[in-house]
């Protein structure tokens, strides 16, 4: 047989299997969504994923039998590990293996089955994967429209913190606070002036301390008159200071007696002391439920924001 030049170069390989029995072996071949590619993968077994109502109600079936061990919100208690804390190696990571873990244990652990009905232990489930998500997944418990109130009014929380475009410029814009953040992050921004967790590889920074673009600022002028504020820019000849009374202040240097950097943040942190525990909770539910839906996707934060 002659053969052309590139089948001398690259070799000359007679078919195996004439055209029409090949055609038939590859329509036989699963196509990669019949394989378990994304569009094909098996559906999630736990019928209540996903579903508001169902977080809420397995916060109360956890609450009854998993606190003592795991701790409120999954923060950890004094048998169990912490099922919600962020940067955690979790073991069961999927609905289904959740859902085992409820009701059968863990074998070689101290984990024992627990004494609910399947359905129950789906709601868990769903409550826990809620806990490693954001705030927006597991929002607290409480009356929203008193804890807005309370934001606006008693708390005075608008007098430093912007949600949708109303309040106060010396604080983050909270309107995605509770994509952005976990809902103990939240707590203890309220209640702790550190806020650290304890994390894989160690103690490290939670989500909310001080920022940098928020650094206190106190100004003396050389009259005495004081200038309270945030540092928004600076050099080594002015500055710039967003006051308390939200007002912008350009500075010379020379013109100052003194600049004192507060090392503490501005932000009250014994909210949980200023409120009682009714106004507090429903303050911590409206916080929670502060979301913005972010280009071309839904305002919830997801599972996969640790």
């Amino acid at each position: 047989m002659n053969l052309t030049e590139p089948q001398r170069i690259f070799g000359y390989c007679r078919p195996l299997l004439p055209l029409a029995a090949l055609a038939a072996l590859l329509c036989a071949v699963p196509s990669y969504a019949q394989r378990g590619g994304p569009g094909g993968r098996a559906p999630n077994p736990n019928p209540f994923a996903g579903n508001p109502q169902a977080v809420e109600e397995g916060r109360a079936i956890y609450e009854q039998y998993c606190t003592a061990c795991h701790g409120k919100d999954g923060a950890a208690g004094e048998l169990g590990p912490a099922l919600g804390a962020p940067a955690r190696r979790y073991l069961q990571r999927t609905d289904q293996a959740i859902f085992d873990a409820i009701l059968k244990g863990i074998a070689g652990t101290k984990m024992p089955p627990t004494p609910v009905s399947e359905t129950d232990a789906w709601k868990i489930a769903t409550y826990i994967l809620a806990l490693r998500g954001t705030a927006i997944d597991a929002p607290a418990p409480g009356d929203v429209a008193q804890g807005e109130q309370i934001f606006w009014g008693k708390g005075q929380c608008g007098d430093c913190h912007m949600i949708r475009g109303k309040g106060g410029l010396l604080g983050p814009d909270l309107s995605d606070i509770a994509r952005l953040r976990k809902i103990n992050s939240i707590v203890d921004a309220l209640t702790k002036e550190q806020h650290r967790v304890a994390t894989d590889g160690g103690t490290h920074d939670a989500e909310l301390l001080p920022l940098s673009t928020y650094q206190p600022v106190r100004v003396t002028m050389q009259d005495g008159r004081v200038i309270a504020g945030v540092l928004k820019n600076e050099d080594s000849f002015s500055l710039q200071v967003l006051g308390s009374d939200n007002q912008l202040y350009m500075l010379d240097r020379a013109g100052l007696k003194e600049v004192y950097y507060e090392p503490k943040s501005l932000m009250p942190t014994d909210w949980d002391k200023r409120l009682a525990p009714e106004e507090f909770q429903n303050l911590l539910a409206f916080l929670t439920r502060q979301s913005t839906a972010p280009p071309g996707g839904s305002g919830g934060g997801g599972r996969g924001q640790e």
